[in-house]
């Protein structure tokens, strides 16, 4: 039993390590009389501001590995009278700049740094969709936000998240049938990275997870499972998201392939049969660890 304490206690600051911010150790992250809850310095003596107030205080983030249907998932949620999702919006490429040396010290004295002026400003954007919509829960579904799921953590200490799995090997077949001379190990290396870090999120954040599979194969009991997560009554017509306007579907902003396209949802190409042949152990892992049948190498 002491192990197994021991082991949950080093899992605890494992994680706690990665959600606090990039530099700061857990003495400074406590700051001192008169800073805020996450107030603190970070090792070099740079500020570390505390998290303000947000316009949207739980965003729901779809985590997922590219090319593991969160295009699809977003327009069946889309189709929600009460949620709003639109293409992906890459908010972690949205910074802001300080282009004077007294511009920090400014911001400082006003308890914001560079990060959480970043943050106010993905929940403005957040904010201004929901306006703008008419809508009151906003999904964001860009894959990458799976390598930086820390940063929002730390953004929307209250936000929820889905957690959307795709048989690795069926990931890996997609991204080498859609590119132009595909590097093999290269996309194993990209998936991998994809896969450990939603891992991670699983492990440390609450939320609720789903296969691509089952949702292709049946999507009404998997968005009825999502909307009582999200507390949400389900309707009927998320199915028939064909009939909804979500936007154009071009490059960049998602799936722009004619499934997705259709209207409808169709049965995911080799669904949980996939094969793993040929895929790094790791890999081979992670999908068993995902409910897949992870073969021999």
């Amino acid at each position: 039993m002491g192990t197994v304490r021991k082991g949950l206690r080093r899992r605890g600051r494992l994680l706690a390590e990665a959600l606090r911010p990039p530099g700061v150790d857990s003495a400074a992250a406590r700051g001192g009389p008169g800073t805020g809850p996450d107030e603190g310095f970070r090792a070099d003596g740079s500020f570390v501001a505390p998290v303000a107030g947000r316009l949207v205080e739980s965003p729901v983030f779809i985590l997922s590995p590219v090319r593991s249907g969160s295009t699809l998932l977003r327009v069946l949620l889309n189709s929600h009278s009460r949620v709003r999702a639109p293409h992906e919006m890459h908010l972690r490429t949205l910074h802001v700049r300080m282009d004077r040396e007294f511009t920090a010290e400014a911001m400082r004295e006003l308890r914001l740094d560079k990060e959480e002026l970043e943050h106010l400003l993905w929940d403005r954007v957040l904010d201004l969709e929901l306006e703008r919509s008419g809508k009151d829960v906003i999904v964001d579904k860009t894959p990458p936000n799976t390598l930086m799921w820390p940063r929002l953590h730390r953004a929307w200490p209250r936000a929820r998240y889905l957690f959307l799995l795709r048989h690795p090997g069926a990931i890996v077949t997609s991204l080498v049938n859609r590119r132009d001379k595909p590097d093999v190990a290269l996309i194993h290396e990209e998936v991998l990275e994809y896969a450990e870090r939603l891992e991670e999120a699983r492990a440390a954040l609450n939320g609720h997870t789903l296969t691509y599979e089952d949702l292709t194969a049946e999507p009404e009991k998997a968005t009825r499972e999502i909307c009582a997560y999200l507390d949400l009554e389900w309707e009927p017509g998320m199915l028939a998201y064909g009939e909804q306007d979500h936007g154009t579907f071009r490059p960049q902003m998602g799936d722009w392939s004619e499934n997705i396209k259709s209207g409808r949802v169709q049965a995911a190409r080799g669904a949980r049969g996939a094969d793993c042949a040929g895929l790094p152990p790791r890999l081979r892992e992670i999908a068993g660890a995902w409910g897949y049948e992870a073969g021999a190498s």
